[in-house]
């Protein structure tokens, strides 16, 4: 049974976690945004949305290409990310039933101001750049690190414009 354990390529079971969770939060996600669309609810700024999810997609391939069965893993980065999961745990928790990968705009309601929302405007997108920038790092990866903080930038520029501009829109109804 040791011999089993110790045959494990950890570095590929905590890239098929992470792996895991992103599956789930794209089910949930997929799930609230057709319940606030039934509601009433719009998008806005979907023509980015190809773009997020591609680069995100890739992001973990890359790593569980790139990571090899023996890959050291720094644990103080590996806690580091773990701290990261609780923090969009909360960030999750606290939209509720508001959470997507989308910018759904619900005609209105509030402004969600509990939890991180308290205290950093656009909290998950914090997460989500630590996260591309960590994640990677733990298994000496630091290229990809590089690269898709830059993607995720880039994308998160055009993001925040578009969820901006739809509370702006969104004030005036």
């Amino acid at each position: 049974m040791m011999q089993m354990l110790a045959d494990i390529g950890w570095p590929d079971v905590i890239v098929a976690l992470v792996a895991a969770q992103r599956v789930g939060e794209l089910i949930l996600a997929k799930r609230n945004t057709a319940a606030l669309l039934a509601q009433g609810a719009y998008e806005v700024g979907s023509g980015h949305y190809p773009a997020m999810v591609l680069m995100h997609g890739s992001w973990l391939v890359l790593i569980l290409v790139m990571v090899q069965f023996d890959t050291p893993i720094n644990g103080a980065l590996l806690a580091v990310f773990c701290l990261l999961q609780a923090l969009r745990v909360w960030v999750i928790a606290s939209l509720g039933p508001y959470w997507t990968t989308r910018i759904i705009v619900v005609p209105g309601a509030p402004l969600i101001s509990t939890g991180p929302y308290r205290f950093v405007r656009h909290p998950n997108y914090w997460v989500v750049a630590a996260e591309i920038a960590v994640f990677p790092l733990v298994f000496g990866l630091w290229q990809i690190a590089i690269a898709y903080s830059f993607l995720n930038a880039a994308v998160l520029f055009v993001r925040i414009r578009a969820e901006n501009q739809s509370f702006t829109d969104r004030s005036s109804e």
